[in-house]
């Protein structure tokens, strides 16, 4: 299949298209999260604070990036959060798009850094970091389970 040219769109509307699409790839990403219902897109689409990136080929969407931005003391900052491409699209640039994408949104917002975690085990997305930029940090990463 080769490379391939995917059509990147930041989401404008949450609609059940939308859902569906979420309902297919977030269990690609994540066993123990449900996929987001189309109010929880809606609130997503409609903060000042998030950017819900797609990407389409031949119309459908196979990929999608959440771009978080936000002001602190130091700077505007950005994450990148639950990168998921699908399976039959894997290998093929759509995430590459989708990063590249995401980094022009950050910029354009006035960011001075952008973040993103990636899991060990995710050794094609790892080594896809890398080569768009992206350094390994001398940090140490928490969470704190609030629900648990």
């Amino acid at each position: 299949m080769g490379r391939v040219s995917a059509v990147i769109e930041i989401a404008a509307k949450a609609d059940q298209e939308l859902a569906d699409a979420f309902a297919h790839l977030i269990p690609q990403l994540s066993k123990s999260s449900p996929p987001p219902s189309v109010a929880e897109l809606a609130e997503m689409i409609a903060s000042d604070a998030s950017d819900v990136l797609i990407a389409r080929l031949d119309g459908r969407i196979v990929g999608t990036l959440t771009l978080v931005t936000f002001r602190i003391p130091t700077g505007v900052r950005a994450w990148i959060e639950d990168v998921v491409v699908d399976d039959s699209a894997r290998g093929h640039g759509v995430g590459d798009l989708l990063n590249r994408f995401a980094l022009d949104v950050a910029r354009a917002k006035g960011a001075k850094t952008v973040d993103l975690t990636s899991r060990p085990s995710r050794e094609a997305a790892n080594r896809l970091y890398q080569r768009i930029g992206f350094q390994p940090r001398e940090t140490n990463v928490y969470r704190f389970d609030l629900e648990g």
